[in-house]
């Protein structure tokens, strides 16, 4: 295959050009390809900048021939430049502006100051805008255009989608509970502007987390910080199946009863932090923040670009107005030194530890770490290392183009932290107010999870998500092993899909063995028992861990008549199945999750449930791929 021609391909995917079955052979190559990964990235964010750039321009006064000529190169489907490909994709007045090259010599200069562009790529745009309108105002047919390659350096991890497991061969299923919320917040962000998220970028857990659920908590004198609850019902995408919930809400904690907390507000104000939603909006959301703090509580605030620098000493916040005019003067510039940045944070929490109090670093950045300590594997050691001296992280996404999805997404799992997205200020005021105590406070760490299914009810099981929180069984009860934290009023959803003991499934694997005997049951397994739960957990300054076993029987209840709750987590896990094209949701669709979605909204205070129905309906309207 030609590099033209392979270039053509991928370009013709990520424009949802291709039929079903070269759209099949892209995927099989985009799952172990992060070039190829990257270059359809690369396109998708091409044409998603042009539609927001030309939106509401004006087309150019065209003569008859012009509009003829122009209409019949956009319409070309694999050749010429990639630019007439995506004005396809546009309205007719962009389409006309691209190719006429109104955009480059008019709107570049905005989207060079608006986007993060190197200064050696911003120089090349800025080169061919003069020379553009140059040769445009002659008369002369204008060139393609050629886009710059650090475009779009957006990174997710490829995800390999939990499979069914036979309970016979596999009667365990371990993860770590994980309460971030970022995947549904850029996914969120993706779909508005019209772009199909990439797979790697929809992780069900952390879209179904980003939802609040009305379980129960721990009782006020409960020996444990938090409460599990479970239910089973109907499975709505395979009638024949059965869907397990499983619920953790962590105790609450009052403004007024979180104990003092010490925080470092770590930001990144490299030159990429510059455009508006990025470190103004980090300014912004940092204030809202520092106004719910109360004078017990203390901030310093860590910045890095080319190097990492002390801007506000731990200050006490009955001094709030030092503390916000620090963040007032920060701008962005330089590169990115992320390893010296979080260092110095670390250092300074540590200068001002409180014992039982909060001590934490709150990171702020697109995760473009390129100065110092750049290696992925290298930072997660890094904050690993620190996450030993009692110091807690959060760490808070910014942004698009350059923007490290997976890398903040594994510093906060090492870190004993959690990790949102925030792209808008109504997402500021959800993570750093509205759910302030669970952002900031800790009170269960190393939280694991492991069930035990009855193979006398169950033949076959499948966690929905969690992918890469899947733990080896033995590390169940290996104290070393790490993993999730619960904030204070946090609620944790899991969901497995069962296959009944009576209903047949194909799995894939090995031949049966020739001199395998079955397995003798229990007597527990004679009993309407339908799995066993258990969870590890510390306390957050301890290194032991507590066992908590909770018991489910077997119940046959419908879809239809499961709670609220139960019926819009199950939609939301669905839409995240359909987003990622999961060979197990069958022929379910969108419209069908927008109609479950619609019987479960319940009591939507915060209207974020009719949010997910808008979005749900945005998908629908876009070619399948983006």
């Amino acid at each position: 295959m030609t590099q033209e021609h392979d270039d053509q391909q991928l370009t013709a995917y990520a424009l949802g050009e291709l039929s079903d079955k070269e759209r099949a052979e892209v995927e099989k190559r985009l799952a172990t390809d992060p070039e190829a990964q990257q270059a359809v990235a690369e396109v998708r964010e091409v044409a998603r900048v042009l539609g927001d750039e030309l939106k509401g321009e004006a087309a150019p006064k065209l003569t008859a021939a012009q509009r003829h000529d122009v209409e019949t190169r956009a319409r070309q489907s694999h050749r010429g430049p990639l630019i007439l490909r995506i004005g396809r994709r546009l309205s007719v007045a962009a389409a006309l502006l691209v190719v006429c090259g109104v955009f480059v010599y008019t709107l570049l200069p905005s989207l060079i100051r608006s986007r993060e562009l190197s200064e050696e790529v911003a120089h090349r745009a800025r080169s061919y805008s003069l020379m553009l309108q140059s040769q445009v105002s002659e008369g002369r047919s204008a060139p393609s255009v050629s886009l710059p390659d650090d475009w779009n350096r957006e990174a997710y991890d490829y995800i390999a989608e939990n499979v069914f497991k036979a309970v016979q061969d596999h009667p365990l299923s371990t993860f770590s509970i994980d309460v971030d919320t970022a995947s549904y917040a850029n996914v969120r962000r993706m779909l508005t502007e019209g772009v199909w998220p990439p797979k790697g970028a929809i992780r069900i857990e952390e879209m179904v987390n980003y939802f609040r659920y009305a379980y129960a908590g721990p009782p006020e004198d409960g020996e444990h910080p938090f409460a599990a609850h479970m239910v089973v019902a109907q499975c709505p995408w395979q009638p024949k199946h059965r869907l397990v919930r499983i619920g953790i809400k962590g105790r609450e904690i009052a403004l007024e009863q979180r104990p003092a907390a010490n925080l470092v507000f770590l930001l990144d104000v490299s030159g990429s932090m510059s455009p508006r939603n990025k470190l103004p909006l980090v300014k912004r959301a940092m204030r809202m923040l520092v106004e719910q703090l109360t004078e017990t509580d203390r901030v310093a605030i860590v910045v890095y670009a080319g190097a990492a620098g002390l801007v506000l000493d731990s200050t006490p916040c009955d001094h709030k107005d030092a503390v916000l005019e620090a963040l007032g003067r920060l701008h962005a510039g330089g590169s990115t030194n992320g390893g010296e940045g979080i260092r110095l944070a670390y250092r300074v929490a540590r200068e001002h530890f409180i014992r039982d109090g909060v001590n934490r670093v709150i990171l702020c950045t697109d995760g473009d770490f390129n100065v110092g300590t750049t290696s992925e594997s290298d930072l997660v050691d890094l904050i690993q290392e620190k996450a030993r001296s009692g110091v807690f992280l959060s760490a808070l996404g910014f942004g698009m183009g350059n923007y490290q999805d997976s890398r903040l997404e594994k510093l906060a799992d090492k870190g004993n932290g959690n990790y949102a997205y925030i792209d808008t200020i109504h997402e500021a005021r959800k993570v750093l107010v509205e759910q302030a105590s669970g952002t900031l406070v800790t009170i269960a760490k190393d939280v694991k999870i492991q069930v035990e299914f009855n193979p006398s009810r169950v033949s076959a099981w499948r966690l929905v998500g969690y992918e890469n929180r899947v733990l080896a069984d033995e590390d169940f009860n290996d104290d070393t092993k790490d993993a999730g934290e619960i904030g204070a009023g946090h609620t944790v959803t899991a969901l497995y899909e069962l296959v009944p003991a009576d209903v047949d499934v194909a799995i894939p694997g090995v031949d049966p063995l020739k001199y395998r005997k079955p397995a003798d049951l229990s007597d527990a397994a004679e009993s309407d028992e339908l799995l066993t739960l258990k969870l590890r957990y510390k306390r957050p300054d301890g290194n032991t861990s507590i066992l908590m076993t909770n018991v489910l029987r077997d119940q046959d209840v419908s879809f239809e008549t499961a709670d609220e709750d139960f019926r819009f987590a199950a939609a939301v896990a669905a839409f995240g199945m359909i987003l990622r094209d999961s060979q197990y949701v069958g022929e379910y669709t969108l419209e069908a999750v927008e109609t479950l979605a619609r019987s479960a909204l319940g009591n939507d205070a915060d209207g974020y449930r009719a949010e997910f129905l808008r979005l749900v309906r945005t998908a629908q309207a876009l070619p399948h791929g983006g």
